[in-house]
């Protein structure tokens, strides 16, 4: 991971220069951004996924009978069994 001098990085409140970092705490400084970028990324389908799944269910909701509708749907099918 390239490293401006300028750059800085706060943990815990504190601030450090990354180049004053070893190598092995600059590349794990890099593993978090990547992973920060993978859930930022998973969050975002997840967001997706539940609006497929409202619009699914408004669907589902909007193809059911009706009050009215079940009880003469019901009343009709007695009917043509008797």
């Amino acid at each position: 991971m390239a490293s401006n001098p300028n750059q800085t990085i706060v943990i815990d409140g504190k601030e450090y220069a990354l180049d004053a970092l070893n190598d092995e705490t600059r590349q794990l400084i890099g593993s978090i951004r990547g992973v920060d970028v993978e859930i930022t990324r998973l969050r975002r389908q997840i967001a997706i996924a539940q609006t497929a799944r409202a619009a699914y269910a408004r669907s589902v909701a909007a193809s059911l009978p009706k009050d009215g509708e079940a009880a003469a749907a019901a009343e009709a099918e007695a009917t043509s069994e008797a």
